[in-house]
């Protein structure tokens, strides 16, 4: 698994789509990467089959995944300690970064589907196609201070009075279940984003 999770490598040496987000994975500790998996061999078996790929014209060849690797994906170098050893920033950085993978969604791709940079975190089409994902940099969430962050990671309540919708209920479910620790330091990170402009949908 941590192969998967690491290098997005299945067990019989094939490479991952990009879908499956390894690219944000790959920072991983060593330490999570056994928890996870010890957690998932608590899970009953589950009978069935994934359904099959069907990927653009782009990765028809699976082997071209290995090209757009080496293009757009850089493996880190696993880290053999505790992944709550750092607080504040640094540990909000590696929920947001690595764990969570906000990135995956709350950015902009490029035509062969890798983040662009200069427009990371600063919002992009939804990957389920239903809307765009907003912008989380200053410049999109405007003057939300670090206690409207971890309530809306908390309840989905935003600060004027809305509610998250889409695939981030799903964040916000999962966020819930994270310490108040962890849910100020992820806003913590946020809030230390620069500022970015939102690209035109």
């Amino acid at each position: 698994m941590a192969n998967a999770l690491v290098a997005g490598v299945s067990p019989d040496g094939r490479h991952y789509y990009p879908a499956f987000p390894y690219t944000s994975y790959t920072g991983m500790t060593a330490v999570d990467i056994n928890d996870l998996f010890a957690y998932l061999e608590t899970l009953p078996a589950v009978a069935g089959r994934a359904p099959p790929h069907h990927p653009s014209v782009l990765f028809a060849i699976r082997r071209s995944v290995g090209f757009w690797k080496q293009l757009f994906f850089k493996r880190a170098l696993t880290q053999p300690g505790p992944s709550a050893a750092s607080v504040g920033i640094e540990r909000g950085r590696y929920i947001v970064e690595t764990l969570s993978h906000c990135a995956e969604c709350h950015s902009t791709r490029n035509i062969l589907g890798a983040i662009i940079s200069s427009a990371r975190f600063a919002g992009g089409f939804d990957p389920q196609g239903t809307g765009f994902v907003p912008n989380i940099t200053p410049e999109g969430i405007g003057d939300w201070s670090e206690n409207d962050i971890v309530k809306m990671l908390e309840t989905g309540e935003t600060p004027n009075h809305g509610r998250v919708g889409s695939s981030m209920a799903d964040v916000v479910k999962n966020a819930s279940m994270l310490s108040d620790e962890d849910r100020k330091a992820i806003a913590d990170y946020i809030k230390s984003l620069p500022a970015r402009p939102t690209p035109e949908p």
